[in-house]
């Protein structure tokens, strides 16, 4: 049952999955869900600003999950560990933005609140009177005595992110004038009659455990003095540490990928350094009422919406892959067949975090792309297969997020597919020379009889890898 706005409800699970919910449509606004860590009705610092460009707390009780789409429908997800929560904070301010229109246009727009153990309903609040707002405080976490509970709320604003943001304290960068977005890469030409082989596959080695954070971009050089010659930098006297560098704002800025713009040039957003996290997230939409007349029902709801990666006994196992090529002329292929999960700080630097068959890993599968060795990347194509369980990706939707560690986040969505496929190329990414382009791929293919996915997709790009059969 829906709350009343400025009720409120205990919260007696240990750890909640807030899930900002809304109807899709042509001509809806995108929406994105958002939390703020409070002291007496401010945040600390910008660290304390959860949202798509800062995914996670310092602390860890906070991450922002990401979108997942459900048929006509489109959920956007925090996670937040009440018993991690800092002492200090007494509220969890959980938000909406609307990014290309208002909130008076966006159908359905909720919240729930859910136990993060076992997926139950603990709070749901149903936004009814939206209009001209561009942002939303949907509802609040907060602590009285001890315990937490949830506020629905329901106040908009028609400043957006950045005007709700800083009005509890953060700091927004001016957003950068649009760059308009570079011509899509040519395709490539056919590999040499003796290409580099992708097998045979290697040694099975264990999944490499998660990629460390990179390590931060060197310091800009000083601005300029008032009288227009570059400011001297002196060491600090001896026995007295360095001053800190003064923080950067929060940067607000993304990109949405489309077909009428399908790419953007991560150079142009800052995007040349760091590691950078390819996520996918699917929903099993209409191919889970099918799954569901084999599984049953309660074991589908007992799954979650995730259906993307359902345990062994659930059927589907979706890989996420990359094909890869490098200004030497290396060239190869990360999947988990054979274990090939890549290396991220040794070529080919690009590494997949592992493979999911179980369905517990809520954000989806991921693979980080170190930016850092750009310069010896010529291109690379990211795909996904259907490994088992499912003839073909009909009935099955996803979102697609490339985050850089600096510069703006890139995602898409894909379309419906409508052909017996079982691979589909995502994205692009290419290096022309003086920047590095995403381009969005979303291409369904269908396989030839007796041709594996990816051969199919090695064929269609022109990779020319040498292939054997491998498997988990």
């Amino acid at each position: 049952m829906s709350m009343l706005k400025g009720s409120n409800v205990p919260v007696p699970a240990p750890a909640v999955r807030v899930e900002l919910g809304w109807q899709t449509a042509p001509g809806t606004p995108d929406v994105d869900a958002s939390a703020l860590l409070l002291v007496s009705g401010k945040v600390r610092d910008d660290g304390d600003f959860v949202f798509y460009n800062q995914a996670a707390h310092a602390s860890g009780a906070v991450r922002h999950d990401g979108k997942r789409p459900a048929g006509g429908a489109m959920t956007d997800s925090l996670t937040v560990a009440l018993d991690s929560v800092e002492p200090a904070v007494d509220t969890v301010v959980l938000a909406a933005s609307a990014d290309g229109g208002t909130f008076g246009s966006v159908p359905g727009l909720h919240i729930r609140v859910l136990d993060a153990a076992n997926g139950a309903e603990i709070a749901r609040f149903d936004s009814q009177d939206a209009g001209a707002e561009t942002a939303f405080v949907l509802g609040e976490l907060y602590r009285r005595q001890g315990a937490w509970k949830f506020r629905a709320v329901g106040q908009g604003y028609a400043t957006g992110l950045a005007g709700l943001a800083t009005d509890f304290g953060i700091s927004v960068e001016d957003p950068a004038p649009p760059q308009p977005a570079p011509p899509a890469p040519a395709p490539a030409a056919p590999a040499p009659p003796s290409p580099p082989s992708a097998m045979p596959t290697p040694p099975p080695a264990a999944p490499p455990a998660p990629a460390p954070p990179m390590a931060p971009p060197p310091m800009a050089p000083a601005p300029p003095s008032p009288t227009g010659q570059p400011a001297a930098s002196f060491p600090p006297p001896p026995g007295q540490p360095a001053p800190a560098p003064a923080p950067s704002p929060v940067r607000l800025t993304k990109v949405t990928l489309t077909k009428d713009a399908p790419a953007v040039s991560l150079t142009k957003q800052g995007g040349t350094s760091g590691a950078m996290r390819v996520n996918l997230n699917w929903n099993s939409g209409t191919a889970g009422k099918r799954l569901g007349k084999k599984l049953g029902f309660k074991a589908m709801q007992a799954m979650g919406a995730r259906g993307a990666l359902l345990p062994p006994s659930g059927e589907l196992d979706l890989d996420l892959c990359a094909l890869y090529e490098l200004t030497d002329g290396a060239a190869g292929v990360i999947h988990p067949l054979g274990n090939n999960f890549g290396s991220l700080h040794a070529p080919p630097y690009i590494q997949l975090d592992g493979d999911d068959r179980t369905g517990a890993v809520a954000a989806g599968e991921n693979m980080t792309i170190n930016l850092d060795h750009q310069a010896r990347i010529k291109r690379i194509l990211i795909f996904v297969t259907v490994y088992a369980g499912a003839r073909s990706f009909e009935g099955l939707s996803a979102t697609v997020t490339l985050q850089p560690q600096h510069g703006a986040p890139v995602e898409f969505s894909l379309d419906a597919c409508t052909v017996p496929s079982k691979v589909c190329a995502l994205a692009l990414i290419t290096n022309t020379g003086s920047e590095l382009v995403v381009q969005r791929e979303a291409r369904y293919l269908v396989p030839e009889p007796g041709v594996s996915p990816q051969r199919t997709i090695d064929n269609a790009y022109g990779w020319g890898l040498d292939w054997s059969p491998a498997r988990k």
